[in-house]
């Protein structure tokens, strides 16, 4: 019976984690045992200068997930959990000595977050309803606006701009739009 579990690793060495992981499972010959290691990440994407910049972010900083092939009883066996929680920068399991898998419900939300970032990056960025941000590119650049309406799942905003002096909303993405400073409203 496989089971996923969640194991404990010194934030900033998930990466490390995960090779050491792989390494002992082909050292020790445990691949019947610890059948799959993952490292939930995302793609985030964010403006320097003008240039967009891609990086990854974990979805569970200081966390592995591990799938192990339990006993009949869904008990982990001992060299495995031994092995797992001897790696370096492993702190343990969650859920300690006695650690609790996860439920499939909980695994396919994960997987299935792991497939939409992959699909889709999300944008690195915070805005708030009311804030004053500029349009970088389109008929409307360099117009500012005030930020009135957020979608954080679509990564857009509804910016109300005014044009020949009337407000006017116009949707716009994350990436074409920046905020203004209040040195640069002056």
């Amino acid at each position: 019976m496989k089971q996923w579990y969640f194991i404990h690793t010194y934030s900033g060495h998930e990466n490390k984690v995960v090779e050491s992981l792989w390494a002992r499972v082909r050292d020790l010959e445990l691949s019947e045992q610890i059948t799959s290691i993952l490292l939930p990440k995302e793609k985030v994407v964010e403006m320097r200068g003008n240039k967009e910049h891609v990086s990854e972010r974990m979805f569970y900083p200081g966390y592995v997930l591990v799938e192990v092939d339990c006993d009949d009883k869904g008990k982990i066996p001992d060299n495995v959990f031994h092995a797992i929680k001897s790696t370096p920068k492993v702190t343990g399991f969650l859920g300690g000595k006695t650690p609790t898998p996860l439920t499939q419900a909980e695994v396919d939300q994960i997987v299935h977050n792991i497939e939409v970032a992959t699909e889709k990056p999300k944008p690195k960025f915070t805005y708030e309803v009311g804030e004053v941000v500029r349009i970088k590119s389109g008929p409307f650049a360099s117009f500012t606006g005030k930020v009135e309406e957020i979608n954080e799942d679509k990564a857009t905003l509804k910016v109300s701009i005014t044009i020949f002096g009337r407000s006017t909303p116009y949707e716009l993405t994350f990436l074409e739009v920046e905020k203004v400073t209040f040195a640069e409203e002056e």
